[in-house]
């Protein structure tokens, strides 16, 4: 058998094991960015060649035959015993190769995560990128996702590994001319007479929280005139006057510095979300994947950060 046959032998493996991780040749292929016909072409090859059939296909769903679920655990062992030893070369310091596959939330992830991930290729020619921004949580083992960056609460630490990046504050914040037309609130109460520019993602919109005098938590009752499923449009709305906004302190406080923007109250209802890098648990870690976690770890502390403290206006009592 020559390079050639061998190299292809292999490619058709490592399809049909995608094939069955993924439930489906349609989320396969769009794993491996081909089309579903190449992928179905893929698998008949390799069927051919093995004299059997791998999979039971019905017009609604696919399942292994009993040869192909053998053949899928035989095959699985190997494709790792093939990852941990290009991780091995990967240690031993070789260049950084393959294809690397992130998911960010959409702001953070393309004013900081995107960034710095070109900075990395731009220093390993043969390490390519592919980052997808949305502010959904994606199943990073379902999507056939690298690594992905989360805000908030881990809800599926049981099959990832995460490591945390940092936090930062959500404050509410207005434009000067929006604060002289309606005035600056100042307690809790006045907050009801305010109009609001809020998140509308696909969940439950998130409640405005504040800590009265006494440390106690409560939630402001606002006008909730204005949804976008985009923070930076909830920011340019807030710039051009339009209401009250609840924005990341690192985003806002560029605005604050100029006078574009100014927060409301002490601080006191600042709301902190973590911000962790997340990857499905591996015995091996690839090289490419831990070069990416630790240059945003060593990196997004800092960019999170507002640097000098910027003084408030109002108080919320």
């Amino acid at each position: 058998m020559n390079a050639l046959e061998t190299e292809e032998r292999l490619k058709g493996i490592a399809t049909f094991v995608q094939a069955v991780e993924a439930g489906s040749f349609a989320l396969a292929a769009a794993r491996l960015r081909q089309t579903r016909s190449a992928v179905g072409k893929s698998i008949a090859r390799l069927e051919q060649r093995l004299g059997t059939r791998l999979f039971n296909r019905t017009t609604r769903r696919q399942s292994l035959t009993e040869n192909g679920q053998a053949f899928f655990e035989r095959c699985k062992r190997a494709l790792a015993e093939i990852e941990a030893a290009e991780a091995a070369l990967d240690a031993s310091g070789r260049d950084l190769i393959g294809r690397l596959r992130v998911s960010a939330p959409l702001l953070l992830g393309r004013e900081m995560v995107a960034p710095l991930l070109s900075r990395l290729v731009a220093l390993h020619p043969r390490l390519e990128l592919e980052v997808a921004l949305s502010d959904r949580v994606v199943d990073l083992l379902e999507e056939g996702f690298d690594l992905g960056v989360r805000l908030g609460t881990l809800r599926d630490s049981a099959t990832l590994a995460a490591r945390r990046l940092g936090s930062f504050d959500f404050v509410i914040c207005a434009a000067p001319a929006y604060l002289g037309r309606r005035g600056v609130p100042v307690s809790a109460d006045d907050f009801r007479h305010h109009t609001a520019i809020v998140y509308a993602g696909s969940g439950p919109e998130a409640p405005w929280l504040a800590t009265d005098a006494d440390g106690h938590e409560q939630e402001l009752q606002v006008q909730r005139r204005l949804r976008f499923d985009d923070v930076q449009a909830i920011a340019d709305a807030a710039l051009a006057g339009a209401g009250l906004a609840r924005l990341p302190r690192w985003l806002a406080a560029p605005h604050v510095a100029v006078g574009n923007l100014q927060f409301i109250g002490d601080g006191r209802h600042a709301h902190a979300v973590a911000v962790h890098a997340v990857w499905p648990q591996t015995r091996h870690l690839p090289m490419k994947t831990r070069a990416a976690i630790d240059l945003l770890a060593s990196e997004i502390p800092g960019m999170l950060s507002d640097g000098p403290r910027f003084k408030a206006i109002g108080e919320i009592a």
